[in-house]
């Protein structure tokens, strides 16, 4: 068992250890979706709800699939979890709010692939977290996810304004950009340590 505190946990998921902006997952929806701060954050509140389903789940198939010796069969259960959510909330946005359903596009339904969600079932399953401890990282990972989308979005509409060289519009501008708020964020890695 791990002894870290679940608020340090929370922390070092939400800043210290970013999933977006310190170990590089879910890259994909990050500039995909950081257009418009309104979508990027119903984005980030969709990827969190998944992230924490996928967590509590994630404990649950772990501890039964070590109890039954077979946790071979963790990484496609773990899918299979992901998947699933994915298409419960892909239906619920899509049945009470089709402009949003809209505007998420074709990211909404790579929630499936988006290897941070996947990565945090991993994660918390490797380091061996309890219960409470796993609803902690599930919790801030997904307010990383959505801290970081939320920035760079609100960046990227300033963007909108500014006449930047033709050199850099577009991806490129975005990319310099993600590659400052990186640098950024590895400035919390004094507040606890790498992992």
């Amino acid at each position: 068992m791990v002894t870290e505190s679940p608020g340090f946990i929370f922390l070092n998921a939400c800043l210290i250890n970013n999933f977006v902006l310190s170990t590089f997952l879910g890259i994909c929806p990050f500039l995909g979706v950081s257009g418009k701060v309104a979508t990027a954050g119903r984005m980030g509140v969709a990827v969190s709800f998944v992230m924490f389903i996928a967590s509590v789940c994630a404990y649950g198939i772990h501890l039964f699939l070590v109890l039954i010796e077979a946790p071979y069969l963790q990484l496609i259960s773990f899918i299979v979890v992901i998947a699933s959510t994915v298409q419960l909330v892909e239906m619920f946005i899509k049945r009470f709010s089709p402009a949003l359903f809209r505007a998420l596009g074709i990211f909404l339904p790579l929630i499936t692939t988006n290897c941070a969600i996947l990565g945090v079932a991993l994660f918390q399953t490797a380091r061996n977290y309890d219960f409470i401890q796993s609803l902690a990282f599930a919790l801030g990972a997904g307010a990383g996810f959505s801290l970081a989308l939320l920035i760079m979005s609100g960046l990227r509409e300033e963007l909108d304004l500014a006449e930047p060289p033709n050199v850099v519009k577009g991806t490129a501008i975005a990319l310099f950009i993600a590659g400052i708020l990186s640098l950024a964020f590895m400035g919390f890695a004094g507040l606890g340590g790498q992992q």
